[in-house]
């Protein structure tokens, strides 16, 4: 079985608990709004890797795992749009003993259990809880996010929820209050983050030779981010 990789960060620290190696899957089905790698979208490209051979780079790291209480995180792009290869290198990193973290936006392709029972942590990232919303922000329908979380409900996986907020787009009072009544619904929650919206897929874009479409959006403050993550989700977050 082959896979894509887009690219591979050795010593994370934002993507799950302790140091980790983060895997950015190539491909996504989403064409978010304000996607900060969108060269991890299409699905031609990236380094072609087996399972057993990405893994066995992996555990090169697993120093720093056992010491931090770290892992391995698999990123994208979606990480579901490889299901079989995900569910593959999952498995063989839990028969090896690491803690395994799925950052995604549960906009994958084929079924999600065998994937789900592998991974340890989820990095949840809701886009958008109303549908027209979401399809304005994804350009995309919500039907595979919804059934990613009924999924998530039957596994018991536990879940940090991610959102970004971009000005003018998802900061609104209204649009938080119907986020958290969205977060108070999702199974397994332990962990919230607002991540403000920044500037550096800008570059990116440019290279593809592609239109950034939120060219004229300013990054976000990061202090008026933390304060409203603060305000909604400070009881969520111990």
């Amino acid at each position: 079985m082959t896979g894509y990789i887009h690219s591979m960060e050795s010593m994370g620290l934002v993507d799950g608990p302790g140091v980790r190696c983060v895997v950015f899957l190539q491909g996504c089905p989403l064409r978010g709004l304000y996607c900060h790698n969108p060269d991890t979208q299409t699905a031609e490209g990236g380094e072609a890797v087996e399972p057993e051979a990405l893994v066995r780079r992996l555990l090169r790291f697993r120093p720093y795992f056992d010491r931090s209480g770290g892992g391995v995180t698999f990123s994208g792009g979606e990480p579901l749009f490889q299901p079989e290869f995900l569910a593959e290198c999952l498995d063989l990193l839990q028969r090896a003993g690491i803690h395994t973290c799925l950052d995604t936006a549960g906009a994958g392709l084929g079924e999600y259990e065998a994937i789900l029972s592998r991974t340890d942590l989820l990095l949840y990232d809701v886009k958008h809880e109303a549908p027209e919303e979401y399809q304005r922000v994804t350009g995309r329908s919500m039907e595979r996010t919804l059934a990613f979380v009924e999924a998530v409900r039957r596994a018991g996986t536990p879940m940090w929820v991610r959102h970004v907020v971009v000005p003018g787009l998802t900061d609104q009072e209204e649009h938080l209050a119907a986020l958290r009544r969205y977060v108070d619904d999702l199974p397994n929650v332990q962990k919230v983050e607002l991540l403000p919206f920044h500037k550096l897929g800008a570059e990116k874009y440019r290279g593809l030779g592609r239109t950034d479409p939120l060219a004229e959006v300013p990054a976000m403050d990061p202090e008026l981010c933390r304060q409203l993550q603060e305000r909604w989700f400070s009881d969520l977050n111990g």
